[in-house]
Protein backbone atom coordinates (compact mmCIF):
# COMPACT_ATOMS: atom_id res chain seq x y z
CA UNK A 1 0.00 0.00 0.00
CA UNK A 2 1.57 3.43 -1.04
CA UNK A 3 1.61 5.54 2.10
CA UNK A 4 3.98 8.50 0.87
CA UNK A 5 2.14 11.69 -0.20
CA UNK A 6 2.32 15.08 -1.65
CA UNK A 7 -0.83 17.49 -1.57
CA UNK A 8 -1.42 19.90 -3.83
CA UNK A 9 -4.31 22.74 -3.56
CA UNK A 10 -4.03 26.29 -4.11
CA UNK A 11 -5.23 26.71 0.28
CA UNK A 12 -2.60 26.95 2.84
CA UNK A 13 -4.97 25.79 5.61
CA UNK A 14 -6.60 23.24 3.93
CA UNK A 15 -2.64 21.72 3.15
CA UNK A 16 -1.78 21.73 6.64
CA UNK A 17 -5.27 20.58 7.96
CA UNK A 18 -5.38 17.74 5.54
CA UNK A 19 -1.64 16.67 6.09
CA UNK A 20 -2.39 16.62 9.78
CA UNK A 21 -5.11 14.36 9.82
CA UNK A 22 -3.75 12.03 6.96
CA UNK A 23 -0.70 12.01 9.23
CA UNK A 24 -2.83 10.64 12.09
CA UNK A 25 -4.14 8.24 9.95
CA UNK A 26 -0.31 6.22 8.50
CA UNK A 27 0.22 8.35 5.81
CA UNK A 28 3.49 9.90 5.31
CA UNK A 29 2.85 13.76 4.06
CA UNK A 30 6.32 14.26 2.05
CA UNK A 31 5.33 17.58 0.95
CA UNK A 32 2.66 20.40 -0.07
CA UNK A 33 2.32 22.47 -3.93
CA UNK A 34 0.39 25.20 -4.01
CA UNK A 35 -0.27 25.26 -8.29
CA UNK A 36 0.78 22.91 -11.30
CA UNK A 37 4.02 23.90 -12.37
CA UNK A 38 5.17 23.08 -8.11
CA UNK A 39 3.09 20.61 -8.20
CA UNK A 40 4.94 18.76 -10.94
CA UNK A 41 8.56 19.99 -9.96
CA UNK A 42 7.80 18.74 -5.88
CA UNK A 43 6.58 15.25 -7.95
CA UNK A 44 10.22 15.28 -9.46
CA UNK A 45 11.52 16.23 -6.59
CA UNK A 46 10.47 14.06 -3.59
CA UNK A 47 9.03 11.30 -5.42
CA UNK A 48 5.28 10.53 -3.56
CA UNK A 49 3.38 7.32 -3.60
CA UNK A 50 0.30 8.87 -4.31
CA UNK A 51 -0.65 12.80 -5.21
CA UNK A 52 -3.58 14.59 -3.55
CA UNK A 53 -4.70 17.27 -6.31
CA UNK A 54 -7.47 19.96 -5.78
CA UNK A 55 -8.99 19.93 -9.37
CA UNK A 56 -9.36 24.25 -9.35
CA UNK A 57 -5.19 25.29 -9.17
CA UNK A 58 -4.14 29.40 -9.92
CA UNK A 59 -2.27 28.61 -12.53
CA UNK A 60 -3.77 25.51 -14.58
CA UNK A 61 -6.34 22.89 -14.21
CA UNK A 62 -5.71 20.07 -11.89
CA UNK A 63 -7.29 17.98 -14.70
CA UNK A 64 -4.63 18.91 -17.02
CA UNK A 65 -1.85 18.22 -14.36
CA UNK A 66 -2.91 15.11 -13.83
CA UNK A 67 -3.07 13.68 -17.37
CA UNK A 68 1.15 14.96 -17.15
CA UNK A 69 1.23 12.72 -14.08
CA UNK A 70 0.41 9.90 -15.37
CA UNK A 71 1.68 10.72 -18.93
CA UNK A 72 5.16 11.26 -17.02
CA UNK A 73 4.97 9.44 -13.54
CA UNK A 74 2.49 6.90 -14.34
CA UNK A 75 3.55 4.55 -11.15
CA UNK A 76 2.17 7.64 -8.94
CA UNK A 77 -1.27 7.57 -8.35
CA UNK A 78 -3.50 10.52 -8.06
CA UNK A 79 -6.30 11.15 -6.56
CA UNK A 80 -8.58 14.64 -7.58
CA UNK A 81 -10.01 16.69 -4.95
CA UNK A 82 -12.73 18.70 -4.65
CA UNK A 83 -15.24 20.96 -2.70
CA UNK A 84 -18.05 19.73 -4.84
CA UNK A 85 -19.26 16.40 -5.27
CA UNK A 86 -18.29 13.24 -6.75
CA UNK A 87 -21.04 14.08 -9.48
CA UNK A 88 -19.72 16.94 -10.70
CA UNK A 89 -16.39 15.47 -11.45
CA UNK A 90 -15.89 11.84 -10.99
CA UNK A 91 -15.63 10.84 -14.65
CA UNK A 92 -13.61 13.98 -15.66
CA UNK A 93 -11.04 12.73 -12.98
CA UNK A 94 -11.82 9.61 -14.28
CA UNK A 95 -10.60 10.70 -17.69
CA UNK A 96 -7.78 11.98 -16.73
CA UNK A 97 -6.30 9.01 -15.68
CA UNK A 98 -6.81 9.67 -11.91
CA UNK A 99 -6.98 6.76 -9.60
CA UNK A 100 -10.14 8.46 -8.38
CA UNK A 101 -11.99 11.23 -6.93
CA UNK A 102 -13.13 12.58 -3.18
CA UNK A 103 -15.09 15.18 -2.18
CA UNK A 104 -12.72 17.86 0.68
CA UNK A 105 -15.89 16.93 2.37
CA UNK A 106 -15.32 13.16 2.77
CA UNK A 107 -11.74 13.23 2.95
CA UNK A 108 -10.03 11.11 5.52
CA UNK A 109 -7.45 8.27 5.63
CA UNK A 110 -9.75 5.73 5.29
CA UNK A 111 -11.50 7.20 2.57
CA UNK A 112 -8.49 7.51 0.32
CA UNK A 113 -7.50 4.14 1.31
CA UNK A 114 -10.53 2.92 0.00
CA UNK A 115 -10.02 5.20 -3.31
CA UNK A 116 -6.67 3.59 -3.58
CA UNK A 117 -7.91 0.18 -3.24
CA UNK A 118 -10.16 0.53 -6.50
Amino acid sequence: MPRRLLIVDDHAGFRRSAGHHLNRHGWDVVGHAADGASALAEVARLTPDVVLLDVNLPDRSGLAVARELRRDWPEVAVVVISTHGREDYAEIAAASGARGFLSKVDLSGPALDRVLRV
